[in-house]
């Protein structure tokens, strides 16, 4: 059977595959495509997916600059219905002959949009509706044969149809949840506009997953990076379904793990049938971080050392594949795609070292958002302790230490980091937490211990809610419980005076600080 499919042209936007894991919780099948593909290309995909629709990405480039990325001219004519999104909505503007200038004033975050009509992608919506926009560049005017659909005050074209045929522009993002309409938007466009028909499940991600790493090992074998996070254990439990006894899973204590981390990753995973190596790196990590205080280094030089680790180990056990936990968020922000920012570098994707003796790297979970692989996590029936994980950075406490790193320093955030996670699961607030953790600045304060004066390092507190970390919003919880963990961190941490809460979104910050 052929799935009913929704093409995503990417042009580089950061919620590119969002868009496409939206299309894809409403049972339609998304394929991520070339911004440039080509209406024959379009007709070969037919014949393996039943394509209803095309939507353009948003991006961080203007249409006007020289090396913008544009789509294939011809693919207005592929008669399939198209959606423009941001970027995607202000290029089919320019190419049908419309204006696109810098905004008067720019628009970035929440804003309310005046709905003119209420008609096709934006049926059933109100005259007023909250929506998420982040642009410079605006759409001013249209040619005769398209109509405005909505405006804001600085926006006087905030979206657009076609008169006769099915294309329509939107000037905001309705895949980000803060667009408050965004999903009922979607629908609109997959089952009205489209015609789409919800056949395509999860379940068959897994099976394509399990068949992918098993063609690309063949008959060798592979060893797996391993940290007891959410993505490592999902693409270990992968592996181990496709090549059994083949893969050997490697826990790299670098030093900059959660107390007790280490033993809390053989108790789950002895149980799993295959090999486990835990190897103790803390020495090694920390000479090669010395006197390092830049975060990029830090990444780079934490990938890199990652992968000397896991060569040493291929050669022992023979085997010639490496496989990652990689998921989508990682790779968008290392900027791995050629019109997309690098906003900083994860250490299992832009910090990976240019020479590997690895013959391929496997990411099977690229294209999954974290909530997406927990979904798959409790299909494979992994433990609830690893379903129901904090997501934790590669680099580990490394990048929630600001400055350079020394032992004194680590053993300071792995406490602090502690006390904030028994804190926030003593008080039940875990399940609508993304993330809950400490970050050791590098600053200090003074500050008064014992009616003394004391001088020590500020702790800064970062609790995050979120549905795919693409963006994020400061948790706001009860002030007893931020008072708790400051006197804690406090009283049970000599070498600290200060501790600060952070309210930032993302954006405009990232929900790590490194």
């Amino acid at each position: 059977m052929k799935y009913d499919t929704i093409l995503v042209l990417d042009f580089g936007g950061q919620y590119c595959h969002l868009i496409g894991r939206r299309i894809r919780e409403h049972g339609v099948y998304s394929e991520i495509v070339a911004h440039d593909i080509k209406p024959e290309e379009i007709r070969l995909l037919k014949e393996k997916f039943n394509v209803k629709g095309l939507i353009f990405s948003g991006g961080p480039a203007s249409v006007y600059e020289p090396n913008a990325p544009k789509p294939n001219p011809h693919i207005l004519d592929a008669e399939l219905p198209i959606l423009g999104l941001c970027y995607g909505h202000q290029l089919i503007a320019q190419m049908v002959g419309g204006k696109v200038e810098p905004a008067k004033e720019r628009e970035y975050g929440i804003a309310y949009v005046t709905i003119n009509k209420p008609v096709g992608v934006l049926k059933g919506l109100n005259a007023k509706e909250k929506v998420w926009m982040s642009h410079g560049d605006t759409v001013f005017s249209i040619p005769a044969d398209y109509e405005v659909l909505a405006h804001t005050e600085n926006c006087p074209v905030a979206a657009f149809r076609h008169k006769k045929k099915p294309i329509y522009g939107l000037q905001w993002h309705p895949e980000v949840v803060h667009t408050e309409k965004g999903t009922k938007m979607l629908r609109n466009f997959i089952f009205e506009v489209c015609k789409c028909k919800a056949n395509w499940k999860m379940e068959d991600i897994i099976e394509k997953m399990i068949e992918e790493i098993k063609t690309e090992v063949g008959e060798g074998k592979a060893i797996i990076a391993l940290s007891g996070g959410i993505d490592s254990s999902v693409a270990t439990a992968l592996a181990a379904k496709a090549i059994g006894n083949r893969l050997t899973a490697v826990f790299v204590d670098h030093g900059f793990m959660r107390e007790n981390e280490p033993e809390f990753v053989k108790n789950v995973f002895q149980k799993f049938k295959l090999n486990l190596i835990i190897t103790d790196a803390q020495k090694r990590f920390l000479e090669k971080l010395r006197e390092v205080t830049d975060p990029e280094k830090k990444r780079k030089i934490i990938g890199e050392e990652f992968i000397r680790v896991f060569e040493e180990i291929a050669e022992k056990t023979g085997a010639d594949c490496l496989i990652q936990g990689t998921i989508y968020p990682d790779r968008i922000e290392s900027g791995f795609r050629k019109f997309s920012d690098k906003i900083k570098t994860h250490h299992n994707v832009a910090g990976l070292p240019i020479k590997i003796k690895f013959k391929k790297i496997i990411e099977p979970l690229r294209d999954l958002y974290k909530d997406e692989v927990r979904r798959v996590a409790k299909m494979l029936g992994l433990p609830k302790e690893i379903v129901s994980r904090q997501p934790f950075p590669g680099p580990g406490l490394a990048v929630r230490i600001i400055g350079e790193l020394t032992e004194e320093k680590v053993r300071i955030a792995k406490k602090a980091d502690k006390i904030v996670r028994e804190e926030i699961e003593k008080s039940g607030l875990e399940e609508n937490l993304w993330q809950y953790f400490a970050v050791l600045t590098d600053t200090k304060a003074t500050g008064v211990k014992g009616d003394a004066r004391a001088y020590g390092y500020v702790v800064a507190v970062r609790l995050v809610e979120s549905r795919e970390a693409m963006t994020a919003s400061f948790a706001k919880i009860p002030y007893e419980v931020l008072e708790r963990i400051s006197t804690r961190v406090t009283n049970e941490i000599s070498e600290v005076t200060r501790v600060v809460y952070d309210v930032t979104h993302k954006p405009p910050a990232t929900i790590e600080w490194e």
